[in-house]
Formats: structure tokens, sequence, C-alpha cells
């Protein structure tokens, strides 16, 4: 086999046309140089050099081996490069599984500042259910996915990260949206649209189990329409539903949003321990960083501007 060492050896002696100002030049004894130039002559079985007094000049065979080394040494440097670039997280590709709007909110902040500091990694964002997104970390088809809730899943790794209150979406002419809070009473007795996409599913367990804990059973309509349809249906006054707290940066005319007291929805990330993406890690690195921040943020928000809250209660939309 002919190591790459040769090939260094072969090269720079050819550059530097002496053995002796190559073995300079490498740092290491002449007939080092010497010994290893003889060894991958007898494995070409080809001589490379014209040995003289002056130095070195290469025969025929060796400057035909320089043309071709020159271009797989390149190949061989433009591979480390790329790798390299990799493991800074420089290129590649992360592919994320979301569970929530990006109009708004943490999730948009951290895919902003992700772009900012790695804007050659191509980021691919996949909506879907929350029980589809962990089979595909699990998988690998997936880096990591942010699904509701703080459950633990086999074979994953989670975090949470982030919360967000949930809102109740009415139609602005509703008798309830002049009101700037709003209590689970309330809503009773009101009817209810989700969508049969994620997290439609997952609402409407959630309002069953919030509602019937009051004595009523909730009249919900599933409809297989996307979230924009949804809430122009609300506001064309086919009922309510509800959404968290990001979505609420969508803007659609004819609807308000209202928080419901008490309810907050935490986010985690969901991510295979077996994943060694590189930029996977940067990101999830970047999360963590910005969880601590926006955590800060509303600690102090609450001290300066809220007075005791009553205690919360943390809805959790997982399957």
């Amino acid at each position: 086999m002919i190591e790459l060492r040769h090939i260094r050896y072969f090269v720079i002696a050819s550059e530097q046309g002496s053995f002796r100002k190559a073995a300079a030049r490498l740092k290491i004894q002449e007939s080092a140089v010497s010994r290893r130039i003889r060894d991958l002559e007898d494995r070409l079985g080809a001589s490379l050099f014209h040995r003289h007094p002056g130095g070195v000049s290469l025969t025929v065979a060796g400057r035909r081996f320089l043309g071709r080394v020159r271009i797989a040494l390149q190949q061989i440097e433009n591979g480390v490069n790329d790798v390299a670039a990799i493991g800074r997280s420089e290129d590649g590709v992360i592919k994320i599984g979301i569970f929530s709007s990006l109009a708004s909110g943490f999730l948009f902040e951290l895919l902003k500042a992700f772009d900012e500091k790695h804007p050659r990694v191509a980021v691919e964002l996949i909506e879907g259910n929350p029980s589809v997104h962990v089979a595909a970390v699990r998988q690998l088809q997936l880096d990591v996915a942010f699904i509701t809730g703080t459950t633990e899943w086999l074979d994953c790794e989670s975090e949470q990260l982030w919360s967000e209150r949930v809102f109740a979406v009415l139609p602005t002419e509703h008798r309830m949206a002049t009101k700037q809070t709003l209590h689970w009473d309330d809503l009773a007795g009101e009817n209810f649209i989700v969508s049969d996409a994620a997290p439609g599913p997952e609402i409407y367990d959630y309002l069953i189990q919030r509602l019937a804990g009051l004595g009523h059973h909730p009249n919900i309509h599933p409809h297989y329409v996307g979230r924009d349809v949804l809430l122009s249906m609300v506001a064309i006054g086919r009922g309510l539903t509800l959404t968290s707290e990001a979505t609420t940066g969508a803007q659609i005319p004819g609807i308000v949003y209202r928080p419901i007291m008490g309810e907050v929805l935490p986010f985690s990330a969901i991510w295979s321990r077996r994943n060694d993406n590189p930029s996977c890690r940067r990101f999830l690195s970047l999360a963590r960083i910005l969880s601590r921040i926006d955590r800060r943020a509303v600690r102090q928000a609450d001290a300066v501007t809220s007075p005791p809250a009553s205690p919360s209660q943390n809805l959790d939309l997982s399957p």
C-alpha cells in the first residue's frame, strides 16, 4: 500500500529539487526522505527521480505521476475542508419537525438566529402529528422535533425549552370579544371547530378534558382544512377554536384572540441520542441559550408588571 506521507515526500522533493531541502522543509532526516521515496519507487515499479550531485529532477514517469497526485491531493484537501465545514456547522442540512406556528414567538426567533449564525446550513421544516415526528426522529429521518408537553419518549432525548399561553379564537362580534381574559366557565356551552390535521386532534381531546370537568360535553366539529381556513371559519361565525400564543401573530380579519386564564402550553425538543449531525448539535445548543434568555425575560417581566397569579395548569397536547 502507498501511504499518503510517501506522496507528500515525493511532491515536496519535486518542488524543492533536492532531498536535502525537502527534508529541511519537512523537519526530518534526509535519509528518511530518500528511503521513503525509494520505497515508493519500488512499489510503483518505476524511477521517479534522476539523482545527481546537485539534487534531483523528475523522470518522465515522475512528471506524469506528479500531475496525477497533485489532483488527488487537491481532492483530499477539498474533502478535509468540506468535512471541517460540516463540523463547524458552516455547511449541512437540518430537518426539523414543527407543531406550532412560526408567526412569532420562541421558535421564530430561534430559526432566525440560527440562520444568521449558520447561513449555509439548509433548514427543512416539516409540519405533522407529534407521534409521527417522534417516529421519524427515532429513524433519523428528522433531526429534531418540537412538540407540546413534557412527555418522555422511548429512545429519545427531550428538553422543555419554552411555554406559550393558550388563547381562545372568537369572532370580533362575539359577546365575549370585549373581555380581555377568559375563563373556562365563559366557554362552556360554546360550539368549537378544529382542524382534522395536527394539532386539531390534540385540541379536540384537550377541550373534552377541560370542559367535561365543568360538567359540560362540548360540541366540537372537525374540518378537513388548514389553520388559516379554520381561523376564517371562526370569523364567519362557524364556531370558536383554541390556539397557542405564537399563532396570534397571524392577523385574520374578523377574529380576536383572548387568553384563557392560567393555561400554559409547554414545548419540548425531541431528538435521538444516536443523531450525529453537527448542525443539529449546534441548533440545540443555540436553542438552550435562547431558552435561558427567554425565561429570564419572562421572570423579569412578571416581577415588574404582574400581580401574583393563580396557579397555572400545564397543557399537554402530546398524544
